[in-house]
């Protein structure tokens, strides 16, 4: 028994869309916050690649002028949805960024920046290693997986299929992305600075009253349980605005 020609030829471009989906998204897991993490297994992620592109695909396949199947067009689809892809994936790595990144700039400015300092796959302090791990799972809890199928058929509109993006607009939201990466940091970590200019202020008026105290031994352990204090305290806002600044990007990522 042989299916008709016209469904054939239905299956045979419902694959072909199919694979440029999928170079796009496979590319992107491979820096894709939570869904592309080096801790989770190659094999997982390829499956979740696949899914992905099966969810993806009825919406994106409306927006992908694919011409007809052959090597010249594999190839250039190759090259360019595995770096449109790879940019996606990028962007959305950088979120992760200013979350580790508030994490070192809260222990360089409290003296906690090698307590526990080694623990994550990527060497960093254990307050930027803490948000990290609830951000992540804060990504996932409030649906991180539905947003990213989301985002990727909204990636269309900047990034057309088997197109190479433009230097000039990928260098121009590149650098919008790096600037908000480092404000966003800096904006978590803003209790930590202030708790650490207020204590070091704090501990030049002592020394230039008792020259013969010893400050230092005195304060370390105010600051080191001060900075645990602030962060059981600030932690919960850190990640609503982390998360708040994810999903408006999700939602609006090239506007």
């Amino acid at each position: 028994m042989t299916l008709p020609e016209g469904l054939l030829t239905l299956l045979s471009g419902w694959l072909w869309v199919g694979l440029i989906v999928f170079l796009r998204v496979g590319a992107a897991m491979a820096a894709l916050p939570v869904l592309g993490e080096q801790t989770v297994s190659v094999r997982v992620r390829l499956m979740l690649s696949l899914t992905l592109t099966v969810v993806i695909l009825p919406a994106a396949s409306a927006q992908i002028a694919a011409p007809p199947p052959g090597l010249p067009a594999l190839t250039v689809a190759i090259l360019s949805e595995s770096v449109n892809g790879l940019l996606l994936g990028l962007w959305l790595r950088l979120f992760i960024h200013a979350l580790q990144t508030a994490g070192s700039i809260a222990a360089q400015s409290t003296s906690l920046a090698q307590l526990l300092g080694n623990s994550a796959a990527d060497p960093m302090p254990a307050i930027g290693h803490i948000l990290t791990v609830a951000g992540l799972a804060l990504l996932m809890t409030t649906g991180f997986h539905v947003k990213a199928a989301a985002f990727f058929v909204l990636s269309y509109e900047l990034l057309p299929a088997l197109h190479f993006p433009d230097p000039a607009t990928v260098a121009e939201a590149g650098r919008d992305r790096v600037a908000q990466c480092f404000a966003l940091a800096f904006t978590l970590a803003a209790p930590f600075v202030i708790l650490s200019a207020l204590y070091n202020l704090t501990l030049g008026f002592i020394n230039k009253a008792m020259p013969q105290l010893m400050v230092a031994f005195v304060g370390a352990p105010v600051i080191t349980f001060g900075s645990i204090a602030l962060l059981l305290l600030t932690a919960p806002m850190m990640l609503s605005v982390w998360l708040s600044a994810v999903d408006a990007f999700l939602s609006s990522p090239f506007r």
